[in-house]
């Protein structure tokens, strides 16, 4: 158990003091005395019963020698010791002092016991999480896949984590515990290794690919035909936007990939990379697809049976209730990153710069935590010295530097999950025309304040079946039209999940590995370890190189690409093994002196393995090259504040194309051309006080909404959203007897269209057919039906003017971006379902920010859903491979998890701005940037 001497009670001052931790105490306070209480009433006592200690001394037993924490006025920790396992031990006791409720909840997540904490409520949650089976797998894992080392490092974390719950109360680990009822009777269990392996499986989920694509595409032929689905999933646009890798090639006598080799690897070709939208290497363009029947076994090619429809509707129901468990949001083009890397030769100091920015869900506290670990003397016994940031939960450092090297990570959008249609047959499904048995097991789910419910997780040979998650997925329609080739839908197809992180691995290994790497060839091979989920990771070294690799367990499938659910009982659609490591394709030192990962392709269509059909569109990645191309054709050198500027560039790619188009809509009201008026001057910047941003991006979102999102099935819409259609089952003309009013039932953060760069490409594709069917939309109680293009984006002018005069006000003088765009940080769960009071200590905004959709400042919004944020820049960082005490970085919100805490979201501020703190890593600028000095004693 720790003892402390010399303590105080919590942080010395920063450079944000607490004044909103004083309001805080207040509003407590007249919460008890008002006799308002959440399972238990809250202090004065109890908000300060958790503030971590900061200075003074601690014992903790197990340490082998004293360990430093030195905190800066931010509350950002450095921890010194003289060997590996005090250093990782000291990370999981300042971690635990700083956000071990956030901690906590994120294991009964991974594990699947977030109803053990918050009862009844989240026993479905729970459900499909233990048909997952994340903690299961990483537990295999941990068994039988992990280095010595890295099971060493994870045990000293445990440690860590263990000496600072000991004898602690709820109360005195964080407040949200006496918010929960749990003040003085919680007993957290104890942290193990395996807790810690089981984050990287919610990592992976939320970066898992294109399963809701997969869906949506599905879903989509109930309403719409082939030709049309391939226009709203149109072909990457290799002629526009360049990929990651555009040097070298794959090289087929050795099956390797060469970046020496003549010939682009963005040149055209015939492979499966070539088209999106399942078109196993159509080009892409409309009418070349089946639609959704191609390789499933279903008839048609128009529309997908009923009782698949009402499978996919279901699954997509429950993954729109799973947690966003890593913070990373609603799955799809929204999700990414932006990181780069210019070699010395185009910067100011002659040594590389290497930026990152992943685009994550808002979370409070935010998902990264910043922190260095540095061995006093490196050496053999003691082997690190890095810096950066990592997660709550788990050791080592994600993304950072080290005194060697510096990596980013972005997300790749590879493939790794396909849905299978599975036959059941008696007690188990067809495969190969033969019945095989369920695999299966018990899950007994603990639910506070009720009885214990056990559940069966039933698994084919693919993955386990969601569908038994869900009774909507289980009862399948009786009038599912189903092909000859395939089996008889009986009582209904059950769906179950192939995913690559299912399979146990070792991506923990390549945490510590790449941590203390010292050159290219070291970091490449740990990277190879890097298996789930698979990221883009660019590299800069001090010996001014610049290197970007593609690591990943990526399958190679037999039959069809991976766009559709496939047909389970067919052992040709099965995966048939992974892409050879040495085949991925990379870059080092590439001629043009720069590499930009944000989502985009990683290679061209010459490439011969599928890596996905559902790439992100490249609008990022591309104005990020043009700016920095346009900087080095004019002979300019690059700073870290031209990195840092050009990760706040909020130019509207979509407007600079629609702007000119909308300018010429001869408007007849006076009050919507003065709006349109707004456009005529616009620099297309997305600033938060900009009108003009506010006005095109509101025109933005009615052009979609006219022309493709009420036509899409209401599996899609957004929730509420309700039109009068004609039944799926109408073949023939309109009968307006026979119409139905159908409402949307999607999430707004997933509802589509979601008005991201695959919709930028849309509209691009269709914008010179001035006639084409997707302008058309029908009369309504106000305005009449249009037929071409420029009538709907009359029309799309219109509603926006009155969309922004109800929600701004009539005087367009007082319009801005910002009122509309809106940062709220919530706490992930009592700020989201506690009483008011509650939920007003706990959470913090609104902010009001620039940036949008596709833009290189990735506040992201659904224009389906409102113009909320629901994305962003989760933390901003710039190395300086020069002097790495120049490198920069910032946080969304602070490092504390306690609310009351000065360093809750004390650099939120200086985030939404766009500035960025110094990031000392040596040990005198450390030890000058020190506020606070903790000593860990044996």
């Amino acid at each position: 158990m720790p003892s402390t001497t010399n303590a105080s009670a919590g942080s010395k001052p920063g450079k944000k003091k607490g004044r909103r931790a004083r309001l805080i105490v207040i509003v407590l306070v007249l919460a008890v005395i008002a006799g308002i209480g959440y399972g238990a009433y809250w202090s004065v006592d109890s908000v300060r019963a958790s503030l971590p200690q900061t200075t003074g001394s601690v014992k903790i037993d197990g340490l082998d020698g004293p360990v430093q924490v030195k905190r800066d006025g931010y509350g950002i920790p450095q921890i010194y010791a003289s060997s590996d396992r005090d250093l990782f031990m000291a990370q999981g006791f300042v971690q635990a002092q700083d956000r071990f409720y956030e901690m906590d909840v994120r294991r009964h997540t991974t594990s699947g016991r977030l109803s053990e904490m918050f009862g009844k409520g989240q026993v479905k949650t729970d459900e499909f999480l233990r048909t997952l089976g994340w903690h299961r797998v990483a537990q295999k894992e941990y068994d039988s896949e992990l280095a010595p080392a890295t099971k060493k490092y994870l045990q000293a974390y445990s440690k860590g984590v263990n000496a600072y719950l000991s004898g602690k109360s709820g109360k005195a680990i964080s407040a949200e515990y006496v918010a929960l009822g749990f003040e003085n009777d919680y007993k957290p269990q104890a942290w193990t290794p395996v807790d810690s392996v089981a984050w990287l499986k919610a990592m992976a989920w939320d970066l898992r690919g294109n399963m809701q694509d997969e869906i949506d595409r599905s879903l989509m032929t109930s309403r719409l035909g082939p030709k049309q689905i391939a226009d709203l999933y149109p072909a990457y646009p290799y002629d526009r936007n360049k990929p990651i890798v555009q040097e070298g090639a794959f090289d087929a006598a050795t099956g390797t990939y060469d970046p020496d080799a003549t010939g682009s690897s963005s040149q055209s070709g015939q492979t499966g990379q070539s088209g999106q939208s399942g078109q196993s290497g159509q080009s892409g363009q409309s009418g070349t697809t089946t639609g959704g029947a191609a390789g499933t076994g279903l008839t048609g090619g128009t529309q997908a049976p009923s009782g698949l429809q009402g499978q996919l509707g279901g699954l997509s129901d429950v993954l729109d209730q799973i947690p966003d468990s890593a913070g990373l949001g609603p799955n799809g083009n929204g999700i990414g990153s932006n990181s780069w890397v210019v070699s010395g030769r185009h910067t100011v100091s002659g040594k590389p710069l290497l930026a990152n920015d992943p685009h994550l869900a808002p979370q409070l506290p935010s998902v990264w935590y910043q922190m260095g670990l540095h061995c006093t003397n490196v050496s053999a016994k003691c082997q690190y010295d890095v810096t950066g940031y990592t997660f709550a939960g788990m050791p080592g450092v994600v993304i950072g530097h080290n005194q060697h090297i510096s990596w980013g990570l972005t997300n790749s959008g590879v493939d790794v999950t396909d849905l299978y249609l599975e036959k059941f047959s008696g007690d188990g499904y067809l495969y190969d025309g033969k019945t095989r048995p369920f695999t299966t097991r018990k899950e007994v789910i603990r639910v506070a304040g009720g009885d214990s419910r056990t559940i069966t997780v039933r698994e084919t040979n693919n993955g386990p079946l969601l569908s038994d998650r869900n009774d909507e997925l289980v009862k399948v329609g009786k009038k599912a039209t189903v092909g000859s080739s395939a089996p008889d839908r009986g009582d209904g197809y059950g769906i179950a999940l192939r995913w690559t992180a299912l399979q146990p691995g070792n991506t923990m290994d390549a945490v510590f590995e790449i941590d203390k790497a010292s050159d290219w060839s070291e970091f490449r091979k740990a990277a190879t370890d890097f298996q789930v989920p698979s990221q883009n990771l660019t590299y800069a070294d001090t010996e001014n190189n610049i290197g970007y690799t593609l690591p990943g367990r990526i399958p190679e499938r037999g039959a069809g690409d991976g766009s559709l659910p496939s047909p389970g009982w067919d052992s040709k659609y099965r995966w048939t093994k992974y892409i050879p490591q040495s085949a991925l394709p990379y870059e080092y030192n590439p001629e043009r002196g720069y590499i930009v990962t944000a989502n985009q392709a990683v290679v061209g269509k010459d490439y011969p393995y599928t890596l996905t059909t559902d790439w992100g569109y490249g609008t990022r990645s591309q104005r990020i090259s043009d700016l920095i191309a346009s900087k080095i054709k004019g002979g300019g050198k690059i700073s870290t504040d031209d990195m840092r500027t050009t990760q706040m560039d909020n130019s509207s790619e979509i407007a600079k194309l629609l702007v000119p188009y909308l300018l010429k809509i001869d408007v007849q009201d006076k009050d919507v051309r003065q709006a349109q008026q707004l456009l005529e001057n616009w620099d297309y910047t997305q600033n938060p006080d900009s009108a003009a941003a506010a006005y095109f991006n509101s025109v933005w979102r009615n052009v979609l909404k006219l022309a493709f999102g009420n036509k899409l099935p209401k599996e899609l819409r957004v929730e509420g959203q309700c039109l009068t259609v004609d039944p799926v089952d109408n073949t023939g003309p309109a009968d307006e007897d026979r119409k139905v009013r159908e409402c949307g039932e999607r999430d707004t953060d997933s509802a589509q269209p979601d008005g991201g760069d695959r919709w930028f490409q849309v509209v691009r594709n269709l914008l010179k057919d001035e006639k084409n069917d997707w302008w058309t939309s029908p009369k309504s109680r106000t305005d009449q039906a249009t037929h071409t293009r420029d009538e709907l984006f009359g029309r799309a002018l219109e509603d926006a003017r009155w969309d922004l005069t109800a929600k701004l006000g009539k005087d367009i003088d007082t319009w801005s971006w910002g009122r509309l765009h809106k940062l709220e940080l919530k706490n992930q769960t009592l700020g989201t379902a506690g009483p008011g009071w509650l939920q007003y200590v706990l959470n913090r905004g609104p902010w009001k920010l620039g940036g949008g959709e596709a833009a290189v400042d990735a506040t992201g919004w659904n224009a389906a859903g409102g113009y909320g944020v629901d994305w962003v820049p989760s933390m901003r960082m710039v190395v300086n491979l020069d002097d790495l005490d120049k490198s920069q970085w910032i946080n969304l919100t602070g490092a504390s998890g306690h609310t009351f805490s000065a360093h809750y979201t004390d650099q939120t501020d200086k985030w939404v701005k766009g500035e960025l703190l110094p990031w000392s890593f040596t040990k005198d600028a450390v030890d000058d940037s020190t506020s606070d000095t903790l000593l860990l004693k044996p």
